[in-house]
């Protein structure tokens, strides 16, 4: 299951940020194109990108002068929430597959959660608030439009396919750098770093797209069952999730990622996966 969706992951993220010309020449493509958003956290000024990060993309209505809402990105979150939920977060996000890739490094020491990790998964919800949508559309800079605060401040995605991208490809972006781009240089580093010991930290306590996700978890149209008359209580669903959900407990938790690795491993069938799965009694 892992190798089938790393390889998701990977088609995926090469085929929505293939620009070449891009890449060789420091610039952003500026085709229809980048009207349109992608379902993962894919940063809008990636040498190859040819569309838009839903996060973005809100942030940048939002600050702008002329609207406080974009009902495009708006019906857009909604759509692939309503589908799929987090299934996004586990098989196509380009920055859940780095995570993913990172955490592969050998180390001797794995922690399956970190100290408060019961309330630090509160702080993306917070940050989708404060960062994506209340600082962008309540603090206007010289120029009259807010800033996307979330993607200028902390957004390692962005600092990763973007900043650091261009920093190497373009003389006049290195000139620039400063204070602010250290600054998420460092979080990306610390973020890394994280990533060998404990699995998907981004997702966990910083993502605000994987908030909005989660929210549609119990009720997108793909989701997981879970049948308590045949599970045996062996446990093996909870020892095989990575983000330390009890999948027979809080079977499509806000957390879930929909990697699979609770249905490979459950031998009765107790757990299951599928468009509109509603045969299975779920255990709230």
């Amino acid at each position: 299951m892992d190798k089938k969706r790393t390889i998701v992951q990977m088609v995926f993220s090469v085929v929505t940020n293939s620009y070449l010309k891009g890449f060789m020449t420091g610039t952003i493509y500026a085709g229809a194109s980048k009207n349109a958003c992608v379902p993962g956290l894919s940063c809008y000024s990636c040498p190859g990108a040819f569309c838009a990060c839903p996060i973005g993309a809100y942030q940048a209505v939002a600050g702008s002068r002329n609207f406080s809402v974009s009902l495009y990105v708006a019906g857009f979150l909604i759509l692939v929430g309503g589908a799929c939920g987090r299934f996004v977060c586990g098989w196509l996000c380009p920055f859940g597959l780095y995570q993913d890739l990172i955490n592969r490094i050998p180390f001797k020491y794995e922690f399956k959660r970190i100290k408060g990790d019961r309330y630090l998964k509160l702080a993306k919800y917070l940050i989708l608030v404060v960062f994506v949508m209340i600082l962008p559309a309540a603090i206007a800079g010289p120029g009259g439009q807010g800033d996307p605060w979330f993607c200028k401040y902390v957004c390692p995605s962005g600092t990763l396919m973007a900043g650091m991208p261009f920093a190497a490809l373009n003389a006049g972006v290195r000139s620039a750098l400063g204070t602010l781009f250290l600054w998420k240089a460092a979080l990306l580093a610390a973020l890394t770093l994280l990533s060998i010991t404990v699995y998907r930290p981004f997702c966990r306590y910083i993502c605000p797209l994987g908030a909005v996700y989660g929210l549609f978890n119990k009720v997108s149209a793909y989701r997981y069952s879970f049948d308590e008359k045949i599970c045996v209580g062996c446990g093996e669903c909870s020892k095989a999730c990575r983000l330390s959900i009890a999948a027979n407990g809080d079977v499509n938790s806000a957390d879930c990622i929909r990697c699979g690795r609770c249905l490979k491993v459950c031998r009765t069938g107790a757990l299951r996966a599928g468009a509109l799965c509603f045969g299975n009694k779920e255990k709230e």
